[in-house]
């Protein structure tokens, strides 16, 4: 089936996707990882290697999701699909179940009784386009309905997508989600490297296009945003851009405290 394909698609140029801010940085300071490593260049060196990290992630934890995904579809209880990016693979985490995805479905778990299944459909690298042309068509093909679905798509939009464009993608995503779904806001980049306080006020006119968007279907929003504040460093995976397990601990709290009174009574053990 298509749908078993989909982690190993995850390191894999999509037609739909432009080339990433973090992805052309990412080749560049690879290339660049062989110079000599002088004094001077510890601590860039110590980047480069984090980056190199998160890189062999990509593949690992995409592979990891693609088995995942051929349990969830062979078994029963309620079914959770996963829409997004790398953060939804769970980069920068010690390891896939310690990114938000795998934090929040332990938290459904143990207040559920019966497992749930998680269905991954998110790839590293994806933009807006991707999730409206691939991962909604993947979802659309399963024949089942899910007892939630969640999105979480944009980071690699900021500079990478046109804004007119970006904006009128998400809208388009958010209007073909199901009901019962719960989209994520984007985390305000305040103090993050030097540009964060120059990106955050274009970032907080995307989340107004997520929030409306989704107030127009009803949908309820993780406000990310919110509880994904500075300082960073605590936060940060070894590449300082990705999460770490704190800071994917505080987006599993943003998604929980969104997720609506249906999902709360479908985990319920009594």
């Amino acid at each position: 089936m298509a749908l078993l394909g989909a982690g190993l698609r995850h390191y894999e140029p999509s037609k739909h996707d432009h080339t990433t801010p973090i992805g052309l940085l990412h080749q560049l300071v690879l290339r660049w990882g062989d110079a000599e490593r002088t004094t001077s260049r510890r601590a860039v060196h110590r980047w480069l290697d984090g980056v190199a990290f998160v890189d062999v992630q990509a593949r690992t934890f995409a592979e990891y999701w693609n088995r995942q995904n051929e349990t969830a579809l062979d078994g029963d209880g309620p079914l959770w699909v996963v829409l997004g990016d790398s953060t939804a693979q769970g980069l920068g985490a010690t390891s896939p179940m310690h990114g938000y995805v795998g934090q929040v479905l332990n938290t459904l778990n143990s207040q559920s009784a019966r497992p749930w299944r998680v269905l991954n459909l998110s790839r590293a690298g994806a933009q807006a386009a991707h999730v409206l042309d691939d991962q909604l068509d993947a979802l659309d093909q399963l024949g089942v309905e899910p007892d939630l679905v969640t999105s979480g798509i944009g980071s690699n939009d900021i500079l990478g997508t046109a804004p007119k464009t970006f904006h009128g993608n998400l809208r388009q995503l958010i209007r073909r989600l199901p009901s019962h779904s719960v989209v994520m806001d984007l985390l305000l980049p305040d103090k993050f490297w030097a540009v964060g306080g120059l990106c955050s006020p274009y970032v907080a006119g995307i989340n107004r296009t997520i929030h409306s968007s989704a107030a127009e279907r009803g949908l309820p929003v993780a406000e990310v945003s919110r509880h994904v504040r500075p300082p960073w460093r605590s936060k940060l995976a070894p590449d300082l851009f990705h999460p770490n397990d704190v800071g994917y601990r505080h987006q599993a709290d943003a998604l929980l405290a969104a997720l609506p009174a249906s999902i709360a009574r479908a985990t319920s053990k009594g």
